[in-house]
């Protein structure tokens, strides 16, 4: 960890989430009507709940297991958000393009919270 960090919003894996998050959002804008308590609520609270579970395990980064399961946490939820993304694709409502690059993203995000798994203790406040 080369910055000091002041919160949860300094993290660049967050920061990510959060955009993805949003961005979902505004996709899922355009999704039928009838898919709204459905594919569009799952995809949103999954979407969300990535970045909202990397806040709550910075909260807890004193304690390095309890940080670790709740990137754990995180982490899973990114996956669920990609099979939802895989619906959306195949279900014609998003483009090929908008697929690849939010997969691509939860992908890269995948990879960031492994390497913060792999050494919770770096997180710990000093």
């Amino acid at each position: 960890m080369a910055a000091k960090l002041r919160g949860y919003r300094d993290l660049k894996v967050y920061q990510l989430a959060f955009s993805l998050a949003m961005e979902i959002f505004n996709l899922s804008k355009t999704f039928p009507q009838e898919e709204r308590y459905s594919l569009t609520s799952q995809i949103r609270r999954s979407s969300r709940s990535v970045a909202a579970n990397l806040a709550e395990g910075f909260r807890k980064r004193q304690y390095p297991s309890m940080f670790a399961s709740k990137l754990a946490d995180s982490d899973a939820e990114a996956t669920e958000t990609q099979v939802w993304l895989d619906f959306a694709h195949d279900c014609g409502y998003l483009s090929p393009e908008d697929q690849h690059r939010l997969v691509y993203g939860y992908e890269e995000l995948g990879r960031m919270i492994g390497t913060m798994m792999a050494s919770p203790e770096r997180f710990k406040p000093r």
